[in-house]
């Protein structure tokens, strides 16, 4: 450690490292000698202004791109006609591919899945320049026509800096995700006048669990943030209702509840659509990933272009779908809109949000769902009323409690949904029919899907399961369909008691399932049913239908399950094995799970982790100039196969460095004693000039 006499003769340049500016620091706390608790409550603080600031500068940010896009470029382009629509979307996309292509990757797409992985995995680190490409990308998606919201990017920029400063203290890593907490919740009240929300949405989202040593620290910074955005922008809520919503009858909460199953339909079928789309453009090989987010960028204006032919309503500055689309919501809880016109910009507002966060925009998706659960909400009032005359409150009302029946469905953040929504409209009258129609749309969605929300299956897709926000159990990337047996051996259930002796002989299995005459799966039989078979002396010509244990006894596991709950299961009870069933026939047999299959699971699960790792790394570093990742599959008869890695290291271009190589779906860390085999990828990081030396080091001519 640098004692305080050598650091005064550091040279200049030195004494502005953040390396020196964080010993520093250190140096004063450990002086001052506050309480622990005191030192947090101070950092949330300063947590608070810096992301408060942070918030307001990128809402003005957002505003300055959007001027320029579509008050100047208009004047200056006039004789274009509406071409400005295609272009300032495409070119906004094309600087949002180069920026996180550039410098930060995981400044792509929405945002919070990316902290939530943060908080989960890494402690809360996030690297700082994060909060600086992420504000710029997503206030240039926003403000050129993205159709996306601002809480993403806040809630990236507020926690990469809570991270920051958590790290620069050399804060444990505890702290440090308490104050990633921090920054999310001064995001969301800063930028949208919700401390309330902010605190909550940090809470139940990103850490994913209500503890009271977060409360207080969170609450601070909450606070804080919506401190200085009240200073700037006003104390205003974000919707103005223009009249007093409540319920007619109660035969309206019926109405309601119906209205949360078709939220719940929705915000599954926008999950669904998103990654669909992500998927897509990922496969898109032709296109490289910095100039997707152009192409979405064209795609979304060919939308808006087509919202006034199919409508007959055009727009005066922006197309409707553009950007955060506040001035629909609010044109909707007015009562504003027709039947049509809502119906389309639902449509449209589902697609284009997907293409622009599909094709690697970057920006939020609770803007987007806010505006889709309005015109929900307001196309179901306007289609009851034609049914139903007088029987429901005004479409407004319906578009409020769509709102946040949209969000919660998507995100699956009930509690969240209702306080935000009432601290963006400042409404608290529609309290009952908003409760039931989000509790509704959240249980619907959750099932639909499998617990999942947008934000959690972003990272279930790459493998990452998260429990409590952090809580991560390897086995639940992995699926039982993964690791099965399929060939399995059975019995018939007519087989007696020597016959099976025999077959457990022959298999040295120590249970079977068992088959009826029809092929559908009896049960199962092992050999302590046997055992205690011949201590009663049963007869010979006892069948195994007689001593095993029937199907409607049976514990069994689906193909679908995570291998972390059938492991639960198999504790819990004791059983060494379990039979896979069908959920849609669950008398038919598709495999078999057993002990060693567990092992196999880890193995799987392991080596997703370690690509996991592997990816991140890549990120990381390919921006570095003049290197390159290099992924070369050996063959039969190539120069490396058959030795060891000490062997051709001699061989190798200098400052090349093996990363990893891929075997049997395994991912291996290479030592010196590795030999290459046949078949291994084996990927390196390398300067580019060097490609080929390598390529001829390891396969030859």
């Amino acid at each position: 450690m640098m004692s305080q006499q050598e650091s005064t003769y550091l040279p200049p340049a030195a004494r502005f490292s953040v390396g020196y500016v964080s010993y520093q620091m250190g140096v004063i706390l450990d002086r001052v000698k506050l309480p622990p608790d005191m030192v947090m409550l101070l950092t949330a603080l300063v947590v608070g202004l810096g992301t408060g600031v942070g918030a307001v500068a990128f809402r003005y940010l957002i505003r300055v791109v959007g001027w320029v896009g579509y008050d100047w470029f208009p004047q200056v382009t006039a004789g274009w006609g509406r071409a400005y629509v295609v272009l300032m979307p495409a070119l906004g996309g094309l600087l949002v591919g180069l920026l996180v292509y550039l410098f930060a990757p995981e400044a792509k797409g929405h945002g919070v899945p990316e902290v939530m992985e943060a908080v989960a995995l890494r402690g809360g680190r996030i690297r700082p320049v994060v909060a600086l490409i992420k504000s710029l990308a997503s206030s240039l998606c926003i403000g050129s026509g993205g159709s996306v919201g601002r809480e993403g990017p806040i809630v990236q920029i507020g926690s990469a800096l809570g991270s920051s400063v958590g790290q620069l203290l050399h804060l444990s890593d505890e702290r440090v995700r308490n104050l990633v907490a921090c920054g999310a919740a001064g995001g969301i009240a800063a930028t949208f006048n919700a401390p309330i929300a902010g605190v909550i949405f940090a809470l139940e989202i990103i850490l994913g669990e209500f503890n009271v040593r977060y409360f207080s620290t969170v609450v601070i910074s909450s606070v804080t943030a919506s401190v200085i955005g009240r200073a700037v922008f006003g104390d205003f809520p974000a919707f103005r209702i223009p009249m007093e919503y409540g319920v007619n009858s109660l035969w309206e909460y019926v109405i309601y509840a119906v209205l949360g199953v078709l939220a719940a339909l929705v915000g599954v079928l926008f999950v669904r659509l998103l990654y669909w789309s992500e998927d897509q453009f990922e496969r898109w090989k032709q296109v490289p990933p910095w100039v997707q987010p152009a192409v979405g960028g064209m795609l979304l204006g060919g939308l808006a272009l087509a919202y006034p032919v199919v409508t007959g309503v055009t727009w005066e500055r922006m197309p409707q779908i553009y950007n955060v689309g506040y001035e629909v919501i609010e044109a909707a809880l007015g009562n504003q809109l027709a039947l049509t016109v809502v119906i389309v910009l639902l449509g449209l507002k589902l697609i284009a949000t997907s293409l622009t966060l599909g094709s690697g925009g970057s920006g939020g998706i609770f803007a987007p769902s806010l505006f889709m659960g309005a015109m929900l909400g307001a196309s179901y009032q306007l289609v009851i009323s034609l049914l139903f005359p007088g029987i429901a409150a005004p479409p407004g009302a319906y578009a409020l409690v769509g709102m946040g029946a949209l969000f919660a469905a998507s995100a699956h953040a009930p509690i969240t949904a209702i306080l935000i929504l009432f601290e963006l409209t400042g409404d608290y009258r529609i309290i009952l029919p908003l409760m039931l129609t989000v509790v509704v749309a959240t249980l619907i969605a959750q099932r639909m899907l499998h617990g999942e929300s947008i934000y959690t299956l972003k990272l279930t897709r790459r493998g990452i399961r998260l429990q409590r926000g952090r809580d991560v159990d390897i086995l639940e990337g992995v699926t039982v369909a993964e690791v099965m047996r399929h060939e399995v051996d059975t019995v018939s259930a007519d087989l007696t008691l020597p016959e099976l002796s025999e077959v457990f002989s022959r298999t040295r299995h120590h249970g079977l399932p068992v088959l009826d005459r029809r092929g559908k799966l009896w049960g199962i039989v092992t050999i302590a049913d046997l055992d205690r078979a011949v201590m009663r002396n049963m007869p010979r010509r006892t069948t195994v239908s007689q001593i095993g244990t029937p199907r409607s006894k049976l514990v069994v596991a689906y193909p679908d399950e995570t291998m972390g709950r059938v492991l639960t299961r198999m504790g819990r009870r004791g059983l060494g094995r379990l039979p896979v069933v069908s959920r849609e026939d669950p008398d038919h047999l598709l495999g078999s799970i057993r002990r060693p299959d567990i092992i196999r699971a880890y193995n799987v699960a392991l080596s997703r982790r370690a690509e996991l790792q592997h990816r991140t790394r890549r990120m990381q570093l390919h921006n570095i100039d003049g290197t390159e990742f290099v992924d070369l599959v050996l063959q039969e008869g190539d120069r490396a196969v058959g030795k060891s890695v000490q062997e051709v290291a001699g061989e190798m271009p200098d400052e090349c460095i093996l990363i990893s190589v891929r075997r049997d779906g395994v991912v291996v860390i290479p030592h010196g004693d590795t030999v290459f085999q046949p078949g291994d990828r084996v990927t390196a990081f390398i300067r580019s000039r060097d490609a080929e030396a390598l390529h001829q080091c390891l396969r030859g001519a």
